[in-house]
């Protein structure tokens, strides 16, 4: 039979309506108002949760998954977000970073491109290295030192 679910919410709807409660983000009260729908009755279906809370019913389906699988500690674990890969990489801005607290350090961030090729193999736009250097690790190519946060 379509659309009827199969899953057994072992939590009460106190339990649940108390860990609605204790929720700190927005994805994770919707989770766990999914699992109160379920229980409580208020949504027959997972298309019927799903639309109750604004979500796409495989969304609502992907967490029930999670919640078969780990319980609540299961439904409320996110996917880790990959973004996209930086240009330089971070062992590379390891390096680099270690390199700038050296006392003799770096006169520009031309020479800092150069000696991400000669040493670390990694060419770089004069940009990327400028953002990388002042942006992220906060430093300046003519001092050893950190630049003050105003």
């Amino acid at each position: 039979m379509s659309g009827v679910y199969k899953l057994e919410i072992t939590e009460s709807e106190e339990e649940l309506k108390e860990l609605l409660d204790k929720q700190k983000t927005a994805s994770d009260k919707e989770r766990v108002q999914v699992l109160y729908l379920l229980k409580s009755k208020q949504a027959g279906t997972v298309r019927a949760a799903a639309t109750q809370i604004g979500r796409n019913r495989t969304t609502v389906q992907e967490w029930l998954k999670g919640y078969r699988e780990g319980g609540i500690t299961g439904i409320l674990t996110h996917k880790p977000r990959a973004g996209r890969k930086p240009k330089i990489p971070y062992w590379a801005q390891q390096a680099l970073d270690k390199q700038l607290q050296q006392e003799d350090g770096f006169n520009s961030y031309g020479e800092i491109r150069q000696w991400l090729q000669d040493k670390l193999g990694i060419e770089s736009t004069y940009k990327n290295v400028h953002d990388l250097v002042h942006y992220r690790l906060k430093a300046s190519p003519k001092s050893a030192h950190r630049i003050s946060q105003e």
